[in-house]
């Protein structure tokens, strides 16, 4: 009770957005970035898997300043305060440049030099020999200087737009033009439809293995022939990032299709928010570039390599090379579903429960085209997030309506970076006969949702599918998520009842089992939490267990500040960003947060509630984000079978509690520090043991088998 006590006193005697009780966001973000840095510096990880982490830190950078940076730089322009480039986004510029200096020491001092060693060779200029340069020189005549077009600047060629994220060159040039005038800088586009890596052909090499090199570099070896009779001073590539949010005023647009269609090229316009230049790029053309295009200095960013290391990522997908890369990797396939020939006969005997990318994503495929097919499914309704553009899923879809099936398929039109992919989507779907829905005005519809109507001898029965993650077989390969496959009763006529909530717009009937976000979904959180604290208090164990992406909602991370004063254990398993303070006296003392960054991208969402032994287990589409809870359409499903919940509590907490190989554990700082064997303590990857465990030729194969720790995650912490 003294805990409670000191827990109650730091709650009121701090303002409720202290930042003693609330990690920033951004920095947090940035700190996740950090630790996929560290794989990338990891020399247990395959080469080119090593070259692979590096871009994504480089995409997580870009989308942190399209999408973080901009709106905080939206938020204070709307209010007519400073520029927060010198204020509040001071702290995340700094961790910004650290990492990006890392990245490209990283790069420059150990990959490139490795790869080399192994066969696989990025040539500078210097690099290339004479047959490689005449080579080159062709390349550049034939296929590169046909599409430039420099732009000299003067009142009648003013600056050009610059499309977000593009390569472009800024040149310097002494001397007169060809009419007599002085114009001293050029400003020149690299065309998007030449590759930015070229690979050299094999037969010109003086070295074994695969040559390339960028077009950067082919265009700066041959920049003075687009100069005739001019000196190049110098010269620099740029890269601008710009905000990336499309606003649509979704209440006063007739039709949001359209209007996102028209909003997406301005995408590549909106302000921008970063420029980088090269190492060599003199002071007074940085300053130039910054003067056109609006931008801070502390958002401006010098780079020792391509200023779009992402492009990179070429290298790793044209080199076919297993013993650079992670050994290929095969699914398992539910034991329940092998050999089935009726998939809705077996569940209407049972769950099954689906881990991906443990276990293979086809029996999603499988639920929706044999319910495409089955002359006695009259009906099938859908949410769609991401997609991808190419999807067998979606073209089941298709054909379920061209065969006359009742098709409804809410179509999340604002998702960021899909909308073009769900636009055409939406447009073929109609085509097809089916009934596309875009959402709920201001709400993004993040729920993922798959519901089958099927005329069976007894009357129409419910089949559905529930999940974690996005209906994307590609992006399921990769990323960890849940998936249930069910007929009870309760669940499916709670998925139903969203559907009507969705295509409707009334509100929605009291659910039997689901918590639906933005109505009850906070609610429940917070109620489970403060049950969990209640039972703290009358002296009985109580747990929590959550795993997410981000956690960043103050009224549930000022829950579980009370729960923890309570004398409830928390462990949070948390990828991205977490607001919450772990581990501070008085506060958070018994609470733990960790992150898992390995091969595979942690994405699923699990709730775990002790309450005196019921084992309430949810998974979900929501993160603890105000966002996810509020400015959502969310579902959060329980998992009802016995031993469902135990492959849940082991397979999706327990292991990576226990992991000791690819775990960050975050301190009050909001530093994480990565957990590591101490001792003669065995070395344990929770992603590993899941695919020793799960995978096609997994020791535990049948997948569906309780497993012998209990469900009762209640043991003391180790280590």
């Amino acid at each position: 009770m003294d805990m409670k006590l000191k827990t109650d006193e730091a709650l009121a005697a701090l303002p409720a957005d202290s930042p003693h009780l609330f990690l920033n966001r951004e920095l947090s973000l940035l700190e996740f970035n950090r630790r996929v840095l560290e794989q990338a510096e990891d020399a247990s990880v395959p080469l080119l898997e090593r070259l692979r982490f590096l871009t994504i830190v480089s995409s997580n950078l870009d989308e942190f300043f399209e999408v973080r940076v901009a709106s905080l730089l939206a938020q204070h322009q709307a209010h007519g305060g400073p520029d927060p480039g010198q204020a509040d986004l001071a702290g995340a510029s700094e961790e910004c440049r650290q990492i990006i200096g890392r990245q490209y020491a990283l790069l420059n001092a150990q990959i490139l030099p490795q790869l080399s060693a192994n066969g696989i060779h990025l040539l500078r200029r210097s690099d290339r020999n004479a047959a490689q340069k005449a080579w080159v020189k062709q390349y550049f005549d034939k296929e590169v200087r046909p599409l430039l077009t420099p732009v000299g600047l003067d009142p009648a060629h003013p600056f050009p737009r610059v499309i977000n994220k593009s390569l472009n060159f800024i040149i310097e040039l002494a001397g007169k033009d060809a009419f007599g005038r002085g114009s001293g800088i050029a400003i020149m586009k690299a065309p998007r439809v030449l590759p930015r890596l070229i690979r050299l052909p094999d037969d010109l090499s003086d070295k074994p293995g695969a040559s390339y090199c960028l077009l950067t570099s082919v265009i700066q070896a041959h920049m003075a022939d687009l100069f005739t009779g001019r000196e190049i001073v110098s010269y620099s590539q740029f890269r601008v990032t710009r905000n990336s949010d499309l606003w649509v005023d979704e209440e006063e647009v007739k039709n949001l299709r359209q209007a996102l269609q028209s909003e997406l090229h301005s995408r590549n316009y909106g302000f921008a928010v970063r420029l980088e230049v090269a190492r060599g790029c003199p002071k007074h053309l940085a300053d130039f570039l910054l003067d056109q295009f609006s931008i801070d200095r502390s958002r401006l960013f010098t780079v020792d390599g391509p200023v779009n290391m992402g492009r990179l990522l070429e290298i790793v997908n044209s080199n076919a090379r297993p013993d650079l890369k992670f050994a290929p990797y095969v699914p398992g396939f539910p034991a329940k579903l092998v050999n089935a020939h009726d998939t809705f006969a077996v569940l209407r005997k049972q769950d099954v429960l689906l881990h991906h990318p443990y276990q293979s994503f086809q029996p999603v495929i499988d639920f929706v085209r044999c319910a495409a097919t089955d002359p006695n499914v009259v009906a099938i309704k859908q949410t769609i997030y991401r997609a991808g553009s190419n999807s067998e899923l979606m073209d089941s879809l298709i054909n379920a309506a061209l065969r006359g099936k009742e098709v409804t398929v809410i179509v999340e039109l604002m998702a960021r970076f899909d909308e073009e992919a769900n636009i055409n989507w939406a447009e073929r779907l109609e085509e097809a006969g089916a009934q596309v829905v875009y959402g709920v005005v201001g709400l993004k519809t993040h729920a993922k949702m798959a519901l089958v109507l099927r005329r069976e001898p007894d009357g129409l029965r419910r089949y559905a599918h529930l999940g974690t993650g996005n209906y994307n077989p590609t992006t399921a390969r990769f990323y960890t998520d849940f998936g249930l496959l069910t007929a009870d009763d309760e669940i499916t006529a709670d998925v139903n009842e969203v559907f009507i909530h969705l295509t409707s717009l009334t509100r929605p009937t009291q659910l039997a089992a689901m918590w639906l976000a933005p109505f009850t979904l906070q609610k429940e959180i917070v109620k489970a939490i403060r049950q969990e604290a209640a039972i703290a208090r009358d002296g009985k164990p109580a747990r929590i267990i959550a795993k997410m992406n981000s956690l960043t909602d103050e009224s549930v991370i000022r829950a579980l500040y009370e729960a923890s004063g309570d004398g409830v254990r928390i462990d949070l398993i948390v990828r991205g960003a977490c607001s919450l303070r772990p581990g501070v006296p008085g506060l958070s003392d018994n609470i733990r947060v960790r992150s898992i960054v390995g091969r595979f991208l942690e994405h699923t969402r699990i709730y775990y509630f002790r309450n005196n032994l019921r084992n309430d287990v949810y998974l979900g589409s929501a993160d603890w984000m105000n966002r996810n809870l509020f400015r959502r359409v969310e579902v959060a499903f329980p998992i009802r079978s016995p031993a469902l919940k135990k492959r849940v509590l082991r397979e999706g907490l327990q292991v990576y509690l226990k992991d000791n190989v690819n775990a960050w554990e975050l301190g009050s700082d909001g530093r994480s520090r990565r957990r590591k064997a101490r001792g003669s303590q065995p070395a344990f990857g929770a992603q590993q043991f899941l695919m020793d465990t799960l995978g096609a030729q997994g020791t535990v194969n049948a997948h569906d088998k309780e497993n012998d720790h209990g469900t009762d995650p209640v043991a003391p912490r180790r280590g």
